[in-house]
């Protein structure tokens, strides 16, 4: 019986070579990794088609034939290989274009033989290129029947001669010679979920009997990833339950004379319920570490000012980090005009900052007179010293690396609390996994006065009549933002790239009737702040840019967004990018300007703007379309740990059950000290040591 840590270089027909690619190419290393090595699709071969059946509409299939004769066409480097096979119901062409001499050397007119592949037609005949092809009186375990298993094959491993047929052959040697594989799940969790044992599931994986225990198979390997991913994500959250926080036991001064004399508008009962939540984690003696989710313009930055009030009130010190000089300039200027009749002192730092500047921040931190600092990375510094943080609020968390973030942590011998704030909307099921081991707090309501934004979908052949639109809306006193995907013209795409677009927009807007700023990141910081000023102060008509105003730029009188190429941009984007208006009480727009050709994914891109302005929703649909790596808010970070099976966006109801297993076990027996959990508590130390970075989590 096989060692499943057996390197798969001692496997018959691997050696050095072939096992140096597999590691290269897979990071297939051991028979595990093998076994752990999934088939993408699955091809039922049970059926055998007559050639009278088969059809170009029809995806890959087999039937068996007779070579009745080859036939070379072409020149000798255009040079191509035509077999002609039969059965009792008719006459089929085969083609090839490379390895010619290997098949007719190989394959002998006159015998039969199955042949594989995906049927084609060319000039009104069927035909099939390149199939697979097996002897008829071969070893009768590597003839395949029932369900295939196709994996995916680099070109690197086809130049080096490991294809589909090695890699098939490979486990069904393991299978044959037998490998022992140790169950990872307690008896008890199989029979109550009615799991199959693993080392049936993996076998059923790649060489299913049935669709039926294929599907079995298929529930067996994702429950236990999403499992213990789960089970370790509820023992960080245990952990960190015992860390010792700061207790805001007072509500006071500040707290109560904003909320009751300055607060700009009446709360709404989404933002209320998430004050009540933060209070309540600030009140315990535990360390709060919360996400707070709300779309853009939902009000997250009033509640965090709030959660901010209470740290003072109880004499701590609070910062807010942001991950751009825009967007930290923004929170200051809203910040400091929601506190200007309060006798509170609130600084900005950022990379920008004069010397003079900071040495009166440094200053001011430790010796307690600044109670509220608002920056970039710059706060991480470690000449940044505080008399007494107890509060930290991270905007945009997701573009910060975990050694930065860290860093705010030890700012204070006790750790101060954590408020983590995104607008990106982020689906439950990948807000479970990802940021699992967080309280999330969600604001899913819009102040009131605030109007829908009008979104429209236009292709070029509209543009003259969004052109008299414009020019409608700019009459009435409205500002108006041009996005674009690129600075400079693609060679790669036929995309509307921002400096012809700034040229066409001047010759469409001509001064002095009218003002077109532009910006985007390769501006120098100076003539870029340059061109903001003049559309925020209302200089300018029309704000030409890159994606740079994705963040950190609040113009209420801009009510138009028009997104040129908006096929080129994801869903959370475009989200995104719209929210940058309807800050104001006017009816704002924006328009998603696309070719003519569009994709199926980008077609219902466009509809899903169209038809919904919930960001949730608008989520859910850009992870099933880009699934979790891509989307936007996790791509930076990354996903700390790699699925082989499961998937985020279609899992949902399993990711639910195993969450409320693993909370359960957890909850019982927090260090799995219980004998039954033994075998919970080694698989998760082996899973630590290779593919999950549970500390990358949130």
């Amino acid at each position: 019986m096989i060692n499943i840590n057996t390197n798969i270089k001692f496997l018959k027909g691997v050696g050095e070579k072939k096992a140096g690619t597999l590691f290269r190419e897979l990071e297939m290393e051991t028979i595990e990794d093998l076994l752990f090595y999934f088939p993408y699709r699955y091809i039922d071969r049970s059926k055998f088609y007559k050639i009278s059946e088969i059809n170009g509409e029809l995806p890959y299939i087999q039937f068996i034939g007779k070579i009745i004769r080859f036939q070379k066409e072409g020149e000798k480097n255009t040079q191509r290989l035509l077999a002609y096979v039969a059965d009792d119901t008719g006459t089929m062409e085969l083609i090839w274009f490379k390895g010619i001499k290997w098949i007719t050397d190989k394959y002998k007119v006159g015998n039969s033989y199955i042949f594989f592949g995906k049927p084609n037609v060319f000039n009104h005949k069927i035909n099939m290129a390149h199939p697979d092809i097996e002897e008829m009186n071969a070893d009768k375990s590597k003839n395949f029947s029932g369900f295939q298993g196709i994996y995916t094959i680099t070109e690197t491993m086809k130049r080096k001669f490991i294809g589909l047929k090695v890699i098939q052959g490979l486990l069904l040697d393991v299978f044959k010679d037998g490998v022992r594989v140790d169950e990872t799940l307690p008896d008890s969790m199989l029979l109550e979920y009615g799991l199959m044992p693993l080392g049936e599931a993996l076998k059923q994986m790649h060489f299913p009997h049935s669709n039926e225990l294929l599907l079995k198979a298929r529930y067996r390997i994702k429950f236990e990833e999403l499992f213990y991913i789960q089970l370790g994500l509820a023992k960080t959250m245990q952990i960190r339950k015992r860390f010792i926080g700061f207790a805001f036991e007072k509500v006071g001064q500040y707290f109560m004379d904003f909320y009751e004399k300055y607060r700009p508008f009446d709360f709404t009962n989404a933002q209320k319920r998430v004050i009540k939540e933060i209070r309540k984690d600030l009140g315990s003696a535990i360390q709060m570490n919360r996400l707070l989710q709300g779309d853009v313009g939902s009000g997250k930055t009033l509640v965090a000012l709030m959660a901010m009030l209470l740290a003072l009130d109880n004499g701590f010190q609070a910062c807010l980090m942001a991950p751009t000089e825009i967007l930290a300039n923004q929170h200051f200027e809203t910040i400091r005009d929601l506190l200007k009749q309060m006798n509170l002192n609130v600084r900005i730092l950022t990379g920008s900052t004069k010397k003079k500047q900071r040495d009166i921040i440094h200053e001011e931190l430790e010796n307690g007179q600044l109670h509220i600092l608002i920056g970039t990375h710059a706060l991480i510094e470690d000449k940044v010293i505080f008399q007494n943080l107890g509060l930290v609020v991270i905007d945009e968390q997701h573009r910060f690396g975990v050694a930065q973030r860290a860093k705010l942590w030890k700012k204070n011998d006790t750790p101060p609390h954590i408020l983590v704030m995104t607008a990106t909307p982020i689906p439950r099921t990948l807000a479970m996994t990802l940021y699992g081991d967080l309280d999330v707090s969600v604001i899913d309501e819009l102040p009131p006065g605030r109007k829908e934004i009008k979104t429209i979908h236009a292709t070029d052949a509209a543009r003259l009549r969004i052109f008299g639109f414009m020019r409608e809306q700019i009459a009435i006193g409205r500002q108006i933002y041009v996005v674009y995907p690129l600075i400079k013209e693609s060679e790669k795409f036929d995309y509307k790239d921002l400096e012809d677009g700034y040229n066409s927009i001047t010759r469409a807007f001509p001064q002095p009737q009218f003002v077109t700023t532009i910006v985007h990141g390769k501006m120098k910081p100076v003539d870029k702040d340059r061109s903001m000023q003049l559309f925020v102060s209302g200089q300018a008509n029309i704000m030409v840019a890159t994606t740079v105003i994705e963040v950190g730029v609040n113009v209420p009188n801009a009510s138009v967004m028009v997104i040129e190429s908006a096929e080129r941009f994801g869903l959370s984007q475009l989200h995104q990018l719209r929210g940058r208006v309807g800050r104001g009480s006017d009816q704002s727009f924006c328009i998603l300007m696309t070719s003519n050709k569009l994709s199926r994914d980008s077609r219902l891109r466009m509809k899903t703007m169209v038809d919904s302005s919930d960001g949730f929703k608008i989520a859910e649909v850009d992870l099933k379309l880009r699934g979790p790596g891509d989307m936007e808010g996790t791509q930076q970070s990354g996903i700390p740990f790699r699925l082989k099976l499961a998937n985020l966006a279609e899992d949902g109801d399993i990711i639910q059950l195993v969450r409320s297993i693993a909370m359960e076990i957890i909850d019982k027996d927090p260090d799995l000290l219980e004998n039954e959990n033994q075998i919970l508590k080694n698989r998760l130390k082996n899973l630590k040591k290779s593919n999950f970075a549970w500390e990358v989590i949130s």
